[in-house]
């Protein structure tokens, strides 16, 4: 039986069928090749293509991981197509496809089938609704993808679950203790202490303690860049602001390159529940619009580098350099914008860093909540996001704390959030209160978290070990030091009219004091931080792109 078919309502859309007429229209964009039987058309980890469909026989999908697992998922039968999102974002595949019998298809490469979805709109909409649905049923199960092998509670773990959670990509998780084929590969390659945990890619390769730039190789989502490309239009950050951005600019025939250091969507993606966003009544996560957004730029042919930390800015030649973090290579961009959010604050707690990821938490994922199950938690911060995680963490935590140092939550957090707190039994709300102390140990994380009172001065021992800081972010601005782009007191980057002393005639509104640098979003000084208004000024940067280099051109 095919995986899909778990999720009986949504199996016709994972698992279209093309009529004869919808075949006839895919024709121009792809080429007839036939196959034998048995002969493999593309390889987990190491095949990319764009889509075949079936014209006759069929195609054999089935799973397979590093470790030599595989059983078969479906089969593709005439009419039916193959691929799914790894497919759009041209990485390799997650899955290996066989012919059975005699096959012909018409296969289509990652460019021609963006051409399709954009130039076919109702056909692209079902193509690109399957292949969701069956990431979506990949994650489910956890199949294909990276396999991490580790003891439960290790403390890479759970950064490294995080970065593969929020970005969308399927993995599975092995304890040598109580699996076999972990146990025999823990016994081939003898780790160290400092080894762990193991990471085996799809196309069989074993890391030892792997980065997330590691994990980003071996599953596609960091291709290689080339030095000598020049970019329209280089998007540091893929907050809703940078993929609004890289929609709308590569929708308008822009080169796009976006440069993200952890996982597309940005902080908004860690909301549980944005209520105030147009057109969702109902609310959507954050995860749920930033994955929209993701497949919606794939489809218009941007290309995503993930985790790539921009390291440096360099404006006295054009075109513009982005300079990679912790690396000598030079992207050229003949526009940047700089939409690169904010980083977390971290309250001045001597041990802080010790329990980051073992018990210390800076957002609020299915990951995070699925540790809390009937435990109690603290949360520190009054904002919306606060408010949007204790909600959501009240659905699997026994209680949560929220600690605040003002008096109400009345001056941060929208009213609608306040009333839902104060309707919600297991959440208790700690006013002029904050975390003095944090104890635990290595092996076991925290532990123990002392709070103080600041009316009473009084402090209190808590036997908590699941801590959510919510506490706000200061601008990511740190490394344009080398470009010379002006910024507040607060760090904010300047833009427009709010550059002292440079004259405005000429200048894009979201243009800061370096010309065809742009700043949006969160980072930008008198900015709105809402997800609404980074979307607006992701779009409306495009505009003033253009103007730009038109203006550039013209000159020349």
């Amino acid at each position: 039986m095919a995986i899909y078919d778990t999720f009986k309502t949504r199996s016709a859309q994972a698992l279209p069928k093309l009529t004869a007429a919808e075949i006839k229209r895919v024709q121009r964009f792809g080429n007839l090749v036939c196959y034998r039987d048995g002969e493999r058309l593309y390889e987990v980890g190491s095949s990319s293509f764009g889509m075949f469909v079936v014209l006759k026989g069929a195609i054999r999908i089935s799973r397979y991981d590093g470790l030599g697992n595989t059983s078969i998922i479906t089969e593709h039968g005439v009419g039916e197509f193959a691929g799914e999102i790894s497919q759009l974002a041209g990485a390799p595949s997650l899955v290996n496809g066989d012919a059975v019998g005699d096959v012909e298809v018409l296969a289509l490469t990652t460019e021609s089938l963006r051409a399709l979805l954009i130039a076919e709109a109702e056909l692209g909409e079902r193509i690109a609704r399957a292949f969701i649905l069956r990431r979506v049923e990949q994650l489910n199960s956890h199949d294909g993808g990276v396999v991490l092998v580790a003891t439960p509670g290790h403390a890479r773990m759970h950064a490294l679950q995080g970065w593969l959670s929020s970005n969308g990509l399927p993995h599975r998780v092995l304890d040598p203790r109580s699996d076999e084929q972990a146990r025999a590969l823990v016994e081939r390659f003898q780790p160290e202490a400092n080894d762990w945990p193991l990471a085996v890619c799809p196309d069989g390769g074993v890391k030892k303690n792997p980065s997330v730039v590691d994990l980003g190789r071996c599953l596609g989502t960091l291709p290689e860049l080339t030095p000598d490309h020049i970019w329209d239009v280089i998007v540091v950050g893929a907050g809703p602001a940078g993929l609004a951005t890289a929609v709308y600019a590569a929708s308008e025939g822009l080169s796009v390159l976006v440069l993200e250091t952890r996982a597309y969507g940005g902080q908004a993606a860690a909301s549980a529940r944005i209520e105030n966003y147009l057109g969702f009544p109902t609310g959507i996560s954050g995860a749920a619009l930033a994955g929209r957004a993701f497949v919606q730029s794939q489809k218009f042919g941007v290309k995503m580098a993930i985790p790539a930390p921009a390291g440096r800015l360099l404006c006295d030649t054009y075109p513009v350099q982005v300079e990679m973090c912790g690396s000598l290579t030079r992207l050229q961009g003949r526009t940047v914008v700089l939409s690169c959010g904010a980083r977390y604050r971290r309250p001045s707690l001597a041990n802080l860093k010790q329990f980051e990821g073992k018990g210390v938490y800076y957002w609020a994922s299915p990951l995070e909540a699925g540790l809390c199950h009937s435990q109690e938690v603290i949360l520190v911060g009054g904002g919306n996001s606060a408010g949007q995680a204790a909600v959501y963490l009240s659905g699997h935590a026994a209680k949560v704390h929220i600690l605040i140092r003002k008096d109400s939550l009345a001056s941060t957090m929208s009213s609608y959030l306040i009333e839902r707190i104060a309707a919600t039994p297991n959440i208790e709300l700690h006013v002029e209160s904050e975390i003095v102390a944090l104890e635990g140990c290595d092996e076991e994380g925290l532990q123990q978290v002392r709070v103080r009172d600041n009316r009473s001065g009084v402090e209190k021992d808590y036997d908590i070990c699941r801590v959510f800081l919510f506490i706000g972010a200061d601008p990511n601005t740190g490394w344009l030091d080398d470009c010379g782009v002006q910024v507040d007191d607060k760090g904010f980057i300047l833009t427009g009219y709010d550059i002292p002393g440079a004259p405005a005639s000429g200048r894009g509104g979201l243009e800061t004091s370096v010309p065809g640098v742009f700043a949006i979003g969160d980072v930008r000084a008198r900015s709105t931080k809402r997800v609404a208004a980074a979307v607006g000024e992701g779009a409306a940067v495009v505009s003033q792109i253009h103007g730009f280099l038109a203006n550039r051109a013209s000159a020349n």
